[in-house]
């Protein structure tokens, strides 16, 4: 009577085990593509992203690189003081889109060109992105603004 209670305590045990790993498995694979990571300009120079990979780049838009194209392409620079990234989009942009202003964008690269899928812009005078902001700062580039 004790070997089948010890047998069925391991059979449990052991189901238990299965059903854990295979959980996790699937929620892994769930996100596989769910994920997007954030990374600065100095970021993709120094570490290139891999062959259509999608993620998260921000910075500053640089001075006089907004060139606008046919229709709603929009070419533009993201900088983060010490690397600059051309970036093109082909949407319509946030109203408070400007030059000097933070930016986030979500999207791949393209032969040295971020192709952007979705941009994103600072919605008042004073907020940046909390990633655009840590990486301006580790750059020295970062100012904070007057009240």
């Amino acid at each position: 009577m004790k070997n089948i209670k010890k047998r069925r305590r391991v059979q449990i045990v052991g189901l238990l085990a299965v059903f854990l790993v295979l959980s996790v498995a699937m929620i892994g694979y769930a996100f596989r593509d769910g994920i997007n990571l954030f990374r600065s300009p100095a970021q993709v120079v120094a570490d290139p992203p891999r062959e259509g990979e999608i993620f998260r780049i921000g910075g500053l838009v640089a001075t006089g690189s907004i060139l606008r194209g046919d229709g709603t392409e929009v070419r533009f620079e993201v900088t983060d003081g010490a690397e600059t990234i051309p970036v093109v989009f082909d949407g319509i942009l946030p109203d408070l889109f400007a030059e000097d202003q933070g930016m986030i964008g979500t999207g791949s690269m393209v032969d040295g060109t971020f192709v952007a899928s979705e941009i994103l812009a600072k919605h008042d005078e004073t907020y940046m992105p909390k990633e655009v902001m840590d990486a301006l700062k580790e750059q020295g580039v970062y100012q904070e603004p007057e009240s």
